[in-house]
């Protein structure tokens, strides 16, 4: 009679450590994966720059558009944007936190959550990656064609405090390569949200999870301080991205058969089945006693 009994698990080291035969190339072929992402993305960044500095639109437009959407939000009871930058103005240190969120919270995070997504989580990336390309494009049709001047370009008693009191912005961001009328949609917020979600749903740990959280409403509250958006820009910003990543991860579970990996398993090991090794005999209920091995 033969049974099929379970091997116990590997020990967790022996999991973890790769053949030394076989790490060279893997890590050589995460590098160039690595590489090839970053300069597709930096390509795409930079496309989506030049556009937006292609189609900046007449000051007449653009105000007139940002006017209907301040009319549409005290209709609807949420222009809180005057208030809200004058309530935190009153605090000395509000200003140079919220300059530096806005500054480096947005591209510098983007490409370090990315970089990272592509390192170990290339499955994730791919997902995420597209969201980023595919509301990019989305943006750069608003932008062309509804060109919105920011609350701080306009006569509400909104102050630009990233201009006032913080120059690195205009270093990460060239003056030539923006357009200063591209508030609608805000991908600050938007951007931030799909960061966070993937620090949520691919960290694994409660210290990303906590980030991933606290990174978009954070950036939600800063642009609304430093003048930059208005709150509807920052919604559509978000809608744009929710929608674009349920689109794209749909398009992944149908492509690949099963959806893209998402959060790790406690022991940074991918479950897998437990290995069966054949035994021939009567069946065992027990070990071997030895003192009675031979009597009948």
């Amino acid at each position: 009679m033969t049974l099929l009994l379970p091997l116990p698990a590997a020990p967790r080291t022996a999991q973890r450590v790769p053949h030394p035969s076989s790490a060279p190339p893997r890590r050589r072929w995460v590098t160039g994966f690595a590489a090839r992402q970053a300069l597709l993305l930096s390509a795409a960044v930079g496309v989506y720059f030049l556009v937006r500095s292609l189609t900046t639109g007449r000051a007449s437009v653009a105000e007139g558009n940002a006017g209907l959407l301040v009319d549409l939000e005290r209709s609807l009871g949420i222009f809180v944007e005057r208030d809200v930058q004058g309530f935190f103005l009153q605090q000395d240190w509000v200003v140079p936190v919220a300059n530096s969120i806005y500054i480096y919270g947005h591209w510098p995070v983007i490409a370090a959550v990315l970089g990272w997504l592509a390192w170990r989580r290339r499955d994730a990336f791919v997902v995420y990656r597209n969201v980023l390309l595919v509301s990019g494009v989305v943006g750069m049709l608003i932008v062309a064609s509804f060109p919105v001047a920011p609350p701080r370009l306009m006569d509400l008693g909104i102050l630009d405090t990233v201009t006032l009191h913080a120059e690195a912005y205009r270093v990460l961001q060239p003056p030539s390569l923006t357009n200063q009328y591209a508030a609608m949609p805000s991908f600050h917020v938007g951007w931030d949200l799909l960061v966070g979600i993937a620090l949520v749903r691919e960290g694994g740990r409660a210290w990303t999870r906590v980030v991933g959280t606290a990174l978009p409403l954070l950036m939600l509250l800063t642009v609304v301080v430093t003048g930059n958006h208005y709150l509807v820009d920052a919604i559509v910003g978000d809608t744009i991205v929710l929608t674009t990543l349920w689109l794209c991860t749909a398009w992944a579970r149908r492509t690949q058969g099963s959806p893209p990996t998402t959060g790790r398993s406690r022991t940074g090991v991918a479950p897998g089945p437990i290995p069966m090794v054949p035994v021939t005999g009567t069946a065992q209920a027990g070990p071997t006693n030895p003192a009675t091995e031979g009597t009948p």
